[in-house]
């Protein structure tokens, strides 16, 4: 007696569409970055740059004295070499960091490699909104302007874990922390105007995402490199929303990719990839140095809400599609932390 066996097999139009764009997207940004965001493509960039008609040497020594700065996540990699970058050229630095102990190693560091002693420490857990708000209000209290935020403290979690407050980690420093700042600078920022600005640090990695709904990524298994991607586009979508809802506030919104750079969170969250690239990626100062250009140069010569890669571009207007209603769920967690009544809120609108 023979028995035979029949597998059918369905395969969906739109998943395997997904997965080859998917797939055709990581790709192209693996060899594009492989080219462009390594230590060698800084090298050129920074040759092509320099020898660009339309740049200055001179606008790289553009002095900030007076200028107050805020950077967040500044106690190691991009952020210690932008708290450093900026306060080398005068500014009135506050670096904003999780741990007092390193953020205190730090400043020391800081202050004896510049000779400045307008370099400051605040404790703030980014993850934290309710410690974001008191940090907030404890600095609103000196009543300074702010010229320059960036937003540098990041995360890349593997596991998916949960904040004290509900949220999934990545998106709570990425992306809550970052909104929630900034929108309680507002007031402090408005206070520098014309010249005040906020730059955050995306990545490039976000080529390689849409925008989800699904922000916490509690519908799938959890995959920390793509919720980072995720959350790096957001970054860059909020800041062309902030560039168009504040453009009369005399506030410049501005987002960048600081390339691949070997830093101690990349050495962390990604081992793999930082020891296969191990003297190919960037230092933290030449990941830093496109913050610092941003910070220096007139507002005239940047492009508002852009995306710094290798030069200021908008975004495709496809990513716009998704905004309006970014913003009606980011609003309310300033005064509720209850994320399941804004998706409710939104598929019943």
């Amino acid at each position: 007696m023979q028995t035979s066996f029949h597998i059918q097999i369905r395969i969906s139009i739109t998943s395997l569409a997904m997965f080859l764009v998917k797939t055709w997207r990581s790709l192209a940004f693996g060899l594009y970055g492989y080219k462009n965001f390594m230590k060698s493509g800084f090298v050129l960039l920074f040759n092509v740059r320099e020898h660009s008609k339309n740049f200055r040497p001179e606008d790289m020594q553009v002095q900030l004295d007076g200028k107050n700065c805020i950077v967040t996540g500044a106690n190691s990699g991009i952020g210690y070499a932008t708290a450093e970058g900026l306060a080398s050229r005068g500014a009135t630095v506050y670096m904003v960091c999780r741990n007092k102990e390193r953020g205190e190693a730090a400043l020391s560091e800081i202050q004896s490699v510049t000779g400045s002693k307008s370099v400051y420490l605040e404790i703030c857990d980014i993850s934290s909104i309710s410690d974001v708000k008191s940090f907030a209000a404890r600095f609103s209290s000196k009543d300074v302007p702010v010229h320059v935020l960036v937003n540098n403290a990041g995360l890349l979690e593997n596991d998916r874990r949960t904040t004290s407050e509900g949220y999934e980690m990545n998106f709570a420093i990425n992306v809550l922390g970052t909104y929630t700042m900034t929108e309680l600078m507002l007031p402090l920022l408005e206070k520098a105007a014309p010249d005040a600005r906020v730059i955050t640090v995306s990545s490039g990695g976000m080529y390689t995402v849409p925008l989800m709904e699904d922000l916490q990524f509690s519908s799938n298994k959890f995959d920390g490199v793509e919720q980072y991607s995720r959350n790096k586009r957001v970054q860059v979508a909020l800041t062309e929303k902030w560039a168009d809802m504040y453009k009369d506030k005399g506030i410049g919104f501005y987002s960048m990719h600081p390339g691949w750079a070997e830093t101690p969170g990349v050495d962390r969250s990604l081992p793999n990839f930082s020891k296969l690239l191990s003297g190919k990626l960037r230092t933290s100062k030449e990941g830093a140095d496109t913050v610092i250009w941003l910070a220096l140069q007139p507002k005239e010569k940047l492009v508002p809400g852009g995306f710094t890669l290798t030069e200021p571009k908008r975004l495709s207007t496809y990513l716009l599609q998704l905004q309006r209603a970014l913003m009606l769920l980011l609003t309310p967690l300033l005064v509720t932390s209850e994320l399941c009544l804004i998706y409710s809120h939104m598929n019943h609108s």
